[in-house]
């Protein structure tokens, strides 16, 4: 990937473009809450070259969620369940949209 491609992914919220360092200075937090998160499994960092930690806009949204919790004194594998279960209610609540809108009856143009 060259420089002009990773430029114009900038807006990509799944590009890995923050280190650990930055991603935990932009959350006001340690790096090893963003170990910690990673090690109960709600996200998972992209790896660079060299081996280092990077993440995305999205992965910080969900981390900036989990710190929310924890500040609120929620133990830290607690909050990670609960953002990965919020998760999981909207996909279903998504998923069953659909479904409703698929069983919907075709409008009919024929007069009673």
């Amino acid at each position: 990937m060259t420089a002009d491609d990773s430029f114009n992914r900038l807006d990509d919220d799944d590009y890995p473009a923050y280190t650990m360092g930055r991603a935990a200075d932009m959350l006001g937090t340690t790096q090893g809450f963003l170990r910690a998160i990673g090690e109960a499994r709600l996200i998972t960092p992209l790896r660079s070259d060299g081996g280092h930690r990077r993440y995305s806009r999205y992965q910080l949204r969900i981390a900036a969620r989990a710190r929310e919790l924890v500040d609120q004194g929620t133990p830290i594998e607690a909050a990670c369940r609960i953002i990965i279960l919020e998760d999981q209610l909207v996909e279903a609540q998504r998923i069953n949209a659909a479904y409703r809108r698929a069983a919907e009856p075709v409008n009919s143009t024929a007069a009673p």
